[in-house]
């Protein structure tokens, strides 16, 4: 069976990575209501190693613009583009590396996704109703300063599962003043190195861990997060062009909900999951 477990824990992967519904929220809860009986360690890590069949999504899917790196040296806009990048990533790298596993160990557990949902949909929905014009169209104009403040609201996602990497910087963008493509692209740029740094990091030290459920249904669950999360990107960027988030909104308050009756009802566990 853990090749099914591999194939679900890649689907749900794929689809929620970089939609603004929490994939770490999502997948605590998969794996809660599956009864998946990999060892708490095994399942931190292969949600963990999964994410770069997502990030590998968006580097094919982007694979001319990243080559426009090259010209970094030569071309400001791409200069303050990748240095933008690396300097919002820089909170959730510290972050990261001192309370990483402290929080895996107290809050991964459905109670606190469920309340990460609900207030992150409240957050998302204020954030559309109260929309200003925005004024940055263009990833390449983003500038330093607006894009640390993104990297650092990113890091609700790390301090609060299943708030969503996603949804916090892309709220955090159009709370600056991208407007929602833009926004969303660059919370695409930020997640390859954000989560395929932890991804590739977890992997090399946990290889040991990951071959208790064998490495062939590791490439199987990162596999088909590519296929999947390849398919949400193209999905995502047509979606943003013509509608607001509110549907996610809605859809995070409804599950967190739903989430909170199937705990108090005991249909749901609320143990630790870390």
């Amino acid at each position: 069976m853990d090749w099914f477990y591999a194939i679900v824990y890649g689907i749900v992967e794929g689809i929620t990575e970089f939609l603004p519904i929490s994939s770490t929220g999502h997948l605590i809860l998969t794996g809660d209501l599956l009864g998946v009986p990999w060892p708490r360690a095994v399942k931190n890590t292969f949600e963990v190693v999964i994410q770069g069949g997502a990030i590998l999504a968006v580097l094919v899917y982007y694979w001319r613009d990243f080559l426009n790196i090259r010209h970094i040296g030569t071309d400001p806009s791409q200069r303050t583009l990748w240095l933008g990048v690396v300097v919002a990533c820089i909170p959730a790298v510290i972050l990261g590396l001192l309370f990483g596993d402290v929080i895996k160990a107290n809050l991964f557990r459905p109670s606190v996704v469920a309340w990460a949902l609900i207030v992150g949909g409240i957050i998302m929905w204020l954030v559309e109703s109260r929309r200003i014009a925005p004024s940055v169209h263009e990833i390449e104009t983003i500038g330093i300063r607006k894009s640390l403040f993104i990297g650092t609201i990113q890091c609700l996602a790390l301090l609060w599962p299943g708030f969503s990497r996603s949804a916090s910087s892309i709220l955090g963008g159009m709370v600056l003043g991208l407007d929602r493509p833009t926004a969303t692209k660059f919370s695409f740029y930020l997640g390859v190195p954000t989560l395929g740094g932890a991804a590739l990091l977890d992997f090399i030290k946990s290889r040991e861990i990951l071959a208790q459920i064998g490495i062939i249904n590791v490439v199987l669950g990162a596999a088909v997060s590519f296929v999947v999360a390849y398919l949400a990107i193209g999905w995502l960027l047509r979606f943003v062009s013509t509608n607001d988030f509110k549907g996610f909104a809605v859809y995070r308050v409804v599950v967190g909900a739903l989430i909170l009756v199937l705990i108090w009802t005991g249909v749901m566990g609320n143990s630790s999951l870390a």
